[in-house]
């Protein structure tokens, strides 16, 4: 099998001879091996295992994406960020933490967001109103 995994600025991993490959969706963890099935998940927060012929295992953490697995046992998986290493727990310990920071402040960016986007509504609904109360005219 062949591994890859994507990012919009880079090709993180690239390798063949991969026996076997293990990883998370919303449903849990699951693994792929040879012969497996076309397939397509979306991937949560995570880190992607995967075993080489000689027996070594890597592993690279992954912020979310889209995992495939088409005909030829070609798995590829496409995400916003991907940091790849050998040391799971600092991958796990680390990387995740990380990339849950960032999508923390994301989730507080947006809500900021809105709130302006209300607040800039309330205010030309109370200038098109005559009374300025708000409300239809």
């Amino acid at each position: 099998m062949k591994l890859r995994i994507i990012t919009p600025l880079t090709v993180a991993v690239d390798e063949g001879a991969i026996v076997s490959v293990r990883t998370e969706d919303d449903s849990g963890s699951f693994g792929i091996l040879a012969g497996h099935a076309d397939f397509l998940t979306a991937l949560t927060l995570s880190v992607v295992e995967w075993q080489r012929a000689d027996g070594t295992r890597h592993y690279c953490a992954v912020r979310g994406g889209l995992l495939s697995v088409s005909r030829g046992g070609v798995i590829s998986v496409t995400t916003r960020e991907a940091v790849p290493g050998d040391d799971l727990a600092t991958l796990h310990d680390v990387v995740l933490s990380k990339f849950r920071d960032d999508l923390d402040s994301e989730r507080d960016e947006r809500v900021g967001g809105t709130q302006l986007e209300l607040a800039a509504i309330r205010r030309i609904m109370q200038r098109l109103r005559p009374d300025g109360r708000g409300g239809a005219p």
